[in-house]
């Protein structure tokens, strides 16, 4: 199917960077989030990413103001209604997604594909909550998602060959590299990444070193870009946290039971460079 009119739910990090990918395409898209400042502020932070990439040499001006020309901003669901794929990038908690795709799947056309941004809840119990689960999908975009090039496709178990392909063409279409994955707790990218990470934080935890060692020894020795504690704070620990919990429960082992230091940080506010502390302090940065 040719997909030329994409609505992206929610204009968070994730949402606002999908739908910057898409508008570069030559897509026509709205954004939508339930409140005028937060779409307001994911518009903002789509002009600041084009300004960045046209300094680079990336894209040019006139290209700029097409990509921002091509978006439109609302607070209603209403143009889900003409839409040929709509993608859900709002808040990890599944009765929010549930009553989401329940709503989406009686305004949208019959043949839109629904898609969900998730990064570990499962499709299929999402699917079930529509009438079409054979057209609902996971698309899992990495952040920042103009930057990275992975996009994890997770069939639930009803979806189509059909469904499948129309989105790993659109991963294509966006420049990215479209991976299959099927639907188990984290797929495949958080369930190797967060337990790495959980296993960091119990290094920390138990004493064995102090934070800069600990990533200091997966950089230089592993020669990964971000340490996993600085990551865990990019990522936001209540993300990392939940990502924990789902894997905990969905998978039974005790491998993944989160660490009692993540807990604790979580329940002090300490979510990462978002609240301005983590692992590190970020406060300084803000000011």
């Amino acid at each position: 199917m040719a997909i030329q009119h994409v609505m992206v739910i929610g204009a968070g990090q994730m949402g606002s960077g999908i739908a910057q990918v898409c508008a570069m395409r030559g897509m026509r898209v709205t954004l939508q989030d339930i409140a005028p400042e937060f779409v307001e502020r994911g518009f903002s932070r789509i002009e600041e990413s084009l300004v960045r990439i046209v300094k680079k040499g990336g894209l040019s001006e006139s290209a700029s103001r097409d990509t921002l020309a091509s978006i439109t901003l609302t607070t209603t669901l209403d143009a889900v209604a003409s839409a040929d794929f709509v993608i859900e990038a709002a808040v990890e908690k599944m009765d929010i997604k549930k009553s989401l795709f329940m709503q989406l799947d009686g305004l949208a056309k019959p043949d839109a594909i629904l898609a969900t941004n998730t990064s570990s809840l499962p499709i299929t119990e999402i699917a079930a909550v529509t009438s079409r689960p054979e057209r609902v999908i996971g698309m899992h975009f990495m952040n920042p998602v103009p930057v990275m090039q992975l996009v994890e496709i997770i069939r639930g178990l009803q979806t189509s060959e059909k469904t499948y392909r129309a989105v790993a063409d659109l991963a294509q279409a966006l420049g990215k590299t479209p991976v299959e994955v099927h639907d188990y707790p984290g797929f495949i990218s958080n369930r190797i990444l967060l337990p790495m990470i959980n296993e960091a934080i119990y290094c920390l935890y138990e004493g064995v070193a102090d934070r800069d060692a600990i990533d200091t020894v997966m950089k230089l020795g592993m020669n990964h870009p971000m340490g996993p504690l600085q990551l865990a704070d990019f990522i936001g620990l209540d993300t990392c946290l939940s990502i924990m919990e789902i894997l905990h429960d969905g998978l039974g082992d005790s491998k993944y039971r989160p660490c009692p230091l993540l807990r604790k940080y979580v329940a002090a506010g300490w979510l990462g460079k978002k609240s301005g502390r983590g692992f590190y302090d970020y406060r300084s940065e803000s000011k």
